[in-house]
């Protein structure tokens, strides 16, 4: 077995489902350790991160990031796989397991890269690192969050950051993210009165008063995009009210929605004309909302985005795709330190599904990206 691929069955083993890191960033650190970098363990609530860096020997520069991490979402019955999830099994030319493609694979190959890097050019210019996190899947909130903090308080600069996420539609190295859409929720209560389905004027049933309204949001126009970004998308996820009987008007509704926007809105705005639609339609209610992250773009031009296009080009043969789609990554709080904001990584088309999986083949040539932008940085 390769390095990498050794690498990545040793983690995939560790039934790291969210927010448990089950040592595999002890496992990461021991190694890095070796190779000479300096390592920072840091712990907010249940959530392990690793810092990891090494300063090269030569010209002062900048800090390349990888940015990944070890937590995975839950394997669903176990009786559903092929295989069992937690032990890595290869089949026809790929590696079946929770965490092949989001994103075990992409952090061994992360860390095998930065190994030989460190090795082959130990005079580099600048400093390069490795943070992972074991809350990526889950709240996000102690994880890259709360590591941003922590750099901000240490005034750390981060000029350039990879991330590992699973980017590939096809072939790796076919597409790329270069920024992510922001991401605002809302939890909407309806408030009514309830009653008696018989004598419907002595309530008010909140599913009647509301119905107008959610159409209203729905065909609302929220901006047109722009170059970089699709239009903003507003999606209603769950919907619920009544009491079980069918006899009954409901006292509340409850309704939970998403944006998707882009740059070319902020989300104050988005709030404000959602909760206007709501004032026009003499809804009683109460909203609350979550900004789970800013939209971020690294523009062209940018020297991470350039370089990471050039490598695609020279060691895949592909032209990527350079995309702003998808849901939404730790990248986003990286990128609110200035920093240009790279994703690439597996294919993702079997991400968080029964039967995960990468093709070896690829994971193989994984390392050989990294360690490319690597050079192309900072050697």
């Amino acid at each position: 077995m390769s390095d990498v691929l050794d690498l990545t069955c040793e983690l995939m083993r560790r039934r790291s489902v969210t927010p448990d890191d089950a040592g595999c960033q002890a496992l990461i650190a021991q190694r890095l350790a070796r190779a000479g970098f300096t390592i920072e363990n840091l712990r907010y609530g249940d959530v392990d991160n690793l810092w990891a860096t090494h300063s090269g020997s030569g010209a002062p520069g900048p800090t390349l990031m990888f940015l990944g991490h070890t937590d995975v979402v839950p394997s669903g019955p176990e009786a559903s796989w092929k295989s069992p999830p937690f032990e890595p099994t290869i089949n026809d030319g790929r590696l079946y397991g929770r965490g092949a493609a989001d994103m075990k694979g992409s952090v061994a190959a992360m860390v095998v890269a930065l190994e030989q890097f460190v090795s082959e050019h130990p005079d580099h210019s600048g400093r390069v690192g490795l943070l992972i996190t074991s809350d990526e899947e889950g709240v996000a909130i102690d994880g890259v969050r709360k590591v941003i903090e922590h750099f901000r308080a240490k005034d750390e600069r981060i000029e350039f950051c990879v991330v590992g996420e699973p980017s590939a539609k096809e072939r790796l190295g076919d597409l790329i993210r270069v920024g992510r859409r922001g991401s605002l929720s809302a939890t909407l209560t309806v408030r009514g009165i309830q009653g008696h389905v018989a004598y419907p004027e002595k309530a008010l049933n909140p599913i009647h008063a509301f119905g107008p309204a959610l159409a209203d949001l729905a065909v609302e126009r929220w901006d047109e995009g722009n170059a970089d970004f699709p239009p903003t998308s507003m999606q209603v996820s769950n919907l619920n009210a009544g009491t079980g009987a069918n006899n009954v008007i409901p006292g509340t509704l409850t309704a939970l929605f998403n944006f998707r926007y882009s740059t070319a809105s902020r989300a104050e705005d988005l709030q404000a004309r959602s909760e206007a639609i709501l004032r026009k339609h003499g809804l009683d209610f109460h909203i609350d909302w979550q900004l789970s992250g800013q939209p971020f773009l690294t523009p062209p031009g940018g020297k991470l985005r350039e370089t990471v296009v050039t490598v695609c080009r020279d060691l895949c043969q592909l032209d990527p795709d350079q995309s702003t789609g998808g849901g939404t990554s730790d990248g986003r709080f990286i990128a609110l330190l200035g920093t240009e904001v790279v994703e690439i990584g597996p294919v993702n088309a079997t991400i968080h599904k029964v039967d995960e999986c990468v093709a070896v083949h690829e994971l193989e040539r994984l390392p050989a990206i990294y360690q490319a932008v690597c050079e192309r940085l900072l050697a």
